[in-house]
């Protein structure tokens, strides 16, 4: 580890705090940041290199992208895929591709905040929000992680199923997935390295699962592109317009902002050094990209697959179909002219059904290839959460029984007493749940990267905090339809009641954040108070330019 990382400046270099709401932030001391399996070993980066770009230094910056992208590629996102294109054909790739893009601007902003300040946004919520917001955030990022575990179990549990022709019943997959997350996760302890070539090797068995598929099916390619490049959605209705604003709540998740944070400390960065500091901003840049394109193409794969196979077809032709091939699924597809409705389980079987057993195999591989991968991160995610707002040191063991055993309980109930199509249907609700969360990853995020008091010289500029507020107010925009669409199919008053009352005080809470976040923007009128006049300034001795 660099001399500078194992004492951060001291005296001058420890910021100047006036009486406000926004104190400065200087990065904790190796000493007293919290203990986490993740960072026993920080990743050193090379220094004898001058040039513009470096290929050695992006390698050494490779890992925490990837393991961010992971999210992006979770069994819910697979079902939002697949439904995209048997109900809207290539008609919203288009809408997959500016989700991906936004996703992408979110985590930048993410990972900038990790490097300037050497803490993620859990700690940085923890020292900058009063006590009662502070728990209100950790339970709502908690609820959030949660529902994404419970997605990731459903997602295991079908593709063991499947995997098995149906000898291990849906019920005992859940029960799998609680023994293999645990396994899994002793991993990290071969070297942080090796666990993010693994999360690679995972990422290559979904693209190489998911690209047969694509192989095997051969879709259109320049439908493909118009459906990418040309925003239109022609003879769209209203399932096809939910469709579109489920896709923006399954590829952007809340969970993923605190965790991509957190990842980015896992290189050695002297943050008393501007130059390193913006070198490491770049790279990290540079490595996500990477990494969301690699996650687009894959979910590109699905919504490729099914929209060529399956867009319009109707169960009776698919029922055909999987009589003539000897399927032991026929009974999933009601012999009625109504349009295919699939999920991951019947994209599984219509895949079995009309390109061969192996499509059916391979699919439930690519899935359980999903389903672990994001199992793994979303127990990176929750120790993250609990250490940063709460201060609070478990074990890795403690964290996941905790969080599995939440996730499983309902998830099991539902595999024993009812079947696969109430199992999969609990990704709606889940869904849902999660895009009611994304404000409160997303107003944060940019509140504190908009704070020089916090970045100094690398906080948002104008561009980026109207541009960055455009998109958050768009994407919780985007959300709530969904939130409302989907509350408004339940057809019950007291359902209606309750969430009115829920939605009530759901909504002064987001008003308190964004209160917050547009002072910090810069609309200083709304300071009644004056909590962040006058922000601090942060003098560093060895780095003059770096004054604010």
């Amino acid at each position: 580890m660099k001399e500078s990382d194992q004492s951060p400046p001291q005296q001058n270099g420890v910021a100047q705090t006036s009486p406000t709401h926004y104190s400065s932030i200087t990065p904790p001391a190796p000493e007293e940041e919290p203990i986490s399996t993740y960072f026993e070993e920080k990743i050193p980066v090379p220094e004898d290199v001058t040039q513009v770009f470096s290929f050695r230094k992006l390698w050494a910056f490779t890992g925490p992208g990837f393991l961010m992208s992971i999210a992006y590629l979770d069994p819910g996102n697979i079902e939002s895929d697949l439904q995209s294109g048997a109900k809207a054909g290539f008609k919203l790739l288009w809408v997959l591709l500016g989700a991906t893009i936004i996703g992408l601007l979110l985590q930048r902003l993410a990972a900038r905040l990790g490097v300037v300040t050497g803490m993620h946004l859990a700690e940085v919520c923890n020292r900058q929000y009063p006590t009662v917001p502070r728990i209100i955030l950790w339970l709502m990022v908690e609820l959030a992680i949660i529902g994404s575990d419970m997605q990731e179990v459903i997602g295991c549990a079908i593709a063991f199923n499947l995997l098995s022709v149906g000898r291990i019943p849906l019920w005992a997959g859940v029960l799998i997935t609680i023994i293999d997350t645990f396994v899994f996760l002793f991993l990290d302890k071969y070297g942080l390295r090796k666990l993010e070539a693994f999360f690679g090797f995972l990422i290559t068995i979904m693209a190489l699962s998911f690209g047969y598929e694509y192989v095997r099916v051969a879709p259109n390619q320049g439908e493909v592109l118009k459906g990418m490049f040309v925003p239109y959605c022609e003879g769209c209705g209203p399932v096809q317009l939910e469709q579109a604003v489920g896709i923006v709540g399954a590829v952007i998740m809340p969970h993923n902002i605190y965790l991509h944070s957190a990842l980015v400390k896992s290189r050695q960065v002297d943050r008393a050094s501007k130059k390193e500091v913006k070198e490491a901003n770049k790279y990290y840049f540079i490595e996500s990209s990477i990494a969301l394109f690699i996650s687009f193409l894959i979910n590109v794969f699905v919504v490729a697959v099914f929209a060529e196979a399956f867009y319009d077809k109707t169960n009776m032709e698919v029922n055909q179909q999987c009589n003539e091939t000897g399927s032991p699924h026929t009974d999933l597809f009601p012999l009625n002219n109504e349009t295919l409705q699939v999920d991951i389980y019947k994209g599984g079987v219509v895949l079995g059904c009309f390109f061969g057993p192996a499509a059916l195999y391979i699919w439930a591989i690519g899935i359980l290839a999903a389903g672990q991968s994001s199992t793994m991160t979303g127990t990176y995610s929750g120790q993250f959460v609990m250490e940063g707002f709460l201060n609070l040191r478990w074990s890795r063991f403690a964290r996941v029984l905790l969080t599995r055993s939440i996730a499983i309980f309902p998830t099991l109930l539902v595999a024993i007493f009812q079947d696969v199509q109430h199992l999969t249907g609990m990704n709606d609700f889940l869904n849902v749940l999660q895009s009611m969360q994304l404000p409160f990853a997303l107003i944060p995020i940019l509140t504190f990267t908009s704070l020089t008091s916090i970045m100094n010289d690398f906080a948002n500029g104008l561009v980026w905090k109207i541009g960055g507020g455009v998109t958050i107010l768009l994407v919780c925009a985007i959300n709530m339809y969904f939130v409302v669409v989907y509350v408004t199919a339940l057809n019950s008053v007291l359902l209606y009641v309750l969430s009115a009352l829920l939605s009530v005080a759901y909504l002064c809470f987001i008003g308190y954040l964004v209160w917050q976040c547009l002072i910090a923007l810069g609309v200083s009128c709304l300071d009644v108070c004056g909590r962040v006049r006058n922000p601090p300034t942060v003098l560093i001795e060895e780095e003059p330019e770096f004054d604010s």
